[in-house]
């Protein structure tokens, strides 16, 4: 299974990750403007969410590379605002 780990302090609360995940396994707190991984076990590793977090917040441990199908890079041209 898939380690996926949510640096608390980093993350700044832009929502992207859970915007981009295919299989939701991130939730959003609109009341403390982070976001959290609530499904883990849903994560398939498709990394997107660690190629546009703009504070580096997301890692993946234990998981196989293969090609990523799920990035959507004019999603991430989004991500411009934040740098």
């Amino acid at each position: 299974m898939v380690d996926i780990q949510l640096h608390d302090q980093s993350c700044r609360g832009c929502g992207m990750c859970a915007d981009i995940c295919p299989t939701r396994v991130f939730d959003y707190d609109d009341e403390k403007n982070k976001a959290s991984i609530r499904h883990a076990e849903d994560c398939i590793a498709c990394l997107s969410c660690a190629y546009i977090c703009p504070s580096g917040a997301i890692t993946h441990d234990n998981y196989r590379v293969v090609k990523n199908f799920y990035r959507d890079l004019t999603f991430c041209g989004k991500m411009e605002k934040f740098l």
